[in-house]
């Protein structure tokens, strides 16, 4: 009897490790402050899956992968994540400190907190250099990679390896930074402040007929250059609207300019059509104008605009003030609102 319970006993666990290891992912976890009722896992090679989140913001599937860095997005909201066959992976987040709460648990977890963590220093010294001086914009990105490798320290059970990627990047995020950095500069001196501005004339107004420059003379113009397409420009929406707010019945004129064209929509029309839509799903507020020819307009050429979301700040009296404002997520702007007098 003894021997027969031993022999079962060897062959259940047999069996058990003849099991063939699970060919997908287990992925669940909880999105407190859902900005959506699902979440999108995808790579840059294409892979893409749609998983359903619950009223109360949980969500659990399946999914069959590659191993490897994975994107995973709420709306607006994007992270990384690892994701390997054979592991049970889940996160929790508030949408409202999003990489702040962003937490993985179960197989590989720190492959994934690491990313959490580094996306955290980069939002800590990245946020606002472009707006920096050029020894700051440099000291910025040292003090990013001594705080990089320290993590990278931290989690030391990681291969090596996994880091080349990153380290790759950095080198390659700080040379297109750059880049737009130094274009920025340029920018600036080729448009010094007090300098008369550049002007448009008959923007088409999304609330009826047209609107030229000169129809805000006497009152400070903040100018928001986006497109309909541009997620950066869409991101800075709830920010430009709290600065609305604030700065509500001073002399002040938000302007925002649509660069939406044939090239990017497929025609004329389609742009128009795409540049209402937005402003009427997305409520947004102040002077929305739509330039029939988009990035082509002289205006915008004139403030040599190569990059959206651009933000410009003219005086009462038509004279520039900042070619390359801040943004509105940038706390600086209302800093130099108050100091000007607005």
């Amino acid at each position: 009897m003894k021997k027969q319970f031993l022999w079962a006993t060897i062959a259940a666990v047999f069996i058990y490790n003849c099991q063939e290891p699970k060919n997908y992912v287990e992925l669940s976890g909880l999105i407190s402050h859902p900005t959506s009722d699902q979440i999108t896992i995808s790579s840059r090679e294409g892979y893409s899956k749609v998983i359903s989140v619950n009223s109360d913001g949980t969500f659990s599937d399946t999914l069959n992968v590659v191993e490897g860095r994975y994107r995973f997005s709420d709306g607006q909201k994007m992270g990384a994540i690892f994701l390997k066959n054979g592991n049970s992976t889940s996160f929790n987040v508030d949408t409202k400190s999003f990489y702040e709460s962003l937490k993985f648990e179960g197989d590989d977890a720190n492959k994934s907190n690491v990313l959490a963590e580094y996306a955290v220093l980069q939002n800590k010294y990245l946020s606002s250099v472009m707006e920096s001086t050029e020894d700051e914009f440099e000291n910025s990105f040292s003090e990013l990679k001594s705080e990089f490798d320290a993590l990278k320290s931290k989690y030391n059970s990681i291969e090596p390896t996994y880091f080349e990627e990153d380290d790759k990047n950095f080198k390659l995020m700080k040379s297109s930074m750059k880049q737009f950095f130094d274009q920025r500069i340029a920018i600036k001196k080729e448009l010094p402040k007090g300098t008369p501005s550049p002007v448009f004339t008959n923007y088409e107004n999304y609330s009826g007929g047209t609107n030229s420059l000169e129809d805000f003379r006497g009152k400070f113009v903040y100018i928001d250059v986006w497109a309909t397409w541009c997620a950066p420009c869409l991101a800075e929406v709830p920010f430009l609207k709290k600065l609305e707010t604030q700065m509500h019945n001073r002399n002040i004129e938000f302007l925002s300019i649509s660069v939406d064209d044939a090239t990017t929509s497929g025609s004329f029309e389609k742009a128009r059509e795409d540049w209402k839509k937005t402003v009427k799903e997305k409520e947004l507020s102040g002077v929305q104008l739509f330039s029939s020819a988009g990035r082509s307009d002289e205006f915008l050429k004139a403030y040599k605009v190569m990059g959206i979301p651009r933000f410009i700040l003219i005086d009462p009296q038509g004279n520039i003030i900042d070619p390359d404002a801040p943004r509105p997520s940038n706390k600086d702007i209302v800093k130099l609102l108050e100091e000007l007098g607005v």
